[in-house]
């Protein structure tokens, strides 16, 4: 019979093992002008993932008093949206290969798409992709980005400002109509809140739930 820690240590490193083999596609940004200047967006297959964001420390807008502070969270999207994020990393050869674009396009921040898992390693970075599909991931997960910062908002101001909740919820209402901002479902909490407090505006409340019904976008 085995000794109980020779038969531990061989279940944790099994279990480290799987995890390690757990596919994951990460996107990294950086732009020092932009506020966040840095976060970082991991997904998995079944659609969960964490978000990371650092403020950046220049002086705040004029008017925009209550942004988003630095985030560390669990998430979740739709399991459709999580396909098609690997679909296309596999697509892409795991970002196994160069997709920067060499055109002269403006300034939109420095992105990082990374794929770890069974079938290997692979990463690119680029401002604008070559890649059509590359971009389109990329401008995906930037509307999910701004939905979560979105979501961040809508708590401080709850908080702090509930007058200005309108405002800021048809700015979102917006942005998920336009596709600024996608995946709902990643707010679902903050959202369910505002439906279901009677100290918030009727308009917002409405708003809230409108979104809610749409948050597989």
């Amino acid at each position: 019979m085995r000794p109980a820690w020779l038969a531990l240590a061989t279940l944790l490193a099994a279990g480290a093992h799987a995890f390690a083999q757990t596919p994951v596609v990460r996107l990294d940004f950086t732009d020092q002008q932009a506020n966040p200047w840095r976060w970082t967006l991991t997904l998995h297959p079944d659609g969960s993932g964490h978000f990371t964001s650092q403020r950046n420390t220049a002086p705040i807008s004029p008017g925009q008093e209550l942004e988003a502070p630095d985030i560390n969270r669990d998430i979740q999207v739709t399991p459709q949206f999580a396909q098609r994020v690997f679909l296309t990393a596999q697509r892409e050869h795991w970002f196994n290969e160069p997709c920067a674009s060499h055109l002269k396009v403006a300034f939109q921040g420095w992105k990082k798409l990374s794929y770890q898992g069974p079938q290997g390693a692979g990463s690119c970075t680029f401002n604008y992709s070559k890649i059509k599909d590359v971009q389109a991931l990329s401008d995906s997960l930037l509307a999910v980005e701004q939905t979560i910062l979105e979501g961040a908002r809508l708590e401080m101001f709850l908080e702090h400002d509930p007058l200005g909740l309108n405002k800021e919820m048809q700015f979102l209402t917006q942005a998920a109509q336009n596709g600024e901002a996608q995946q709902i479902c990643t707010i679902r909490g903050i959202l369910q809140r505002l439906a279901q407090d009677d100290q918030v505006m009727d308009l917002v409340r409405k708003q809230a739930r409108k979104l809610l019904a749409r948050q597989g976008t």
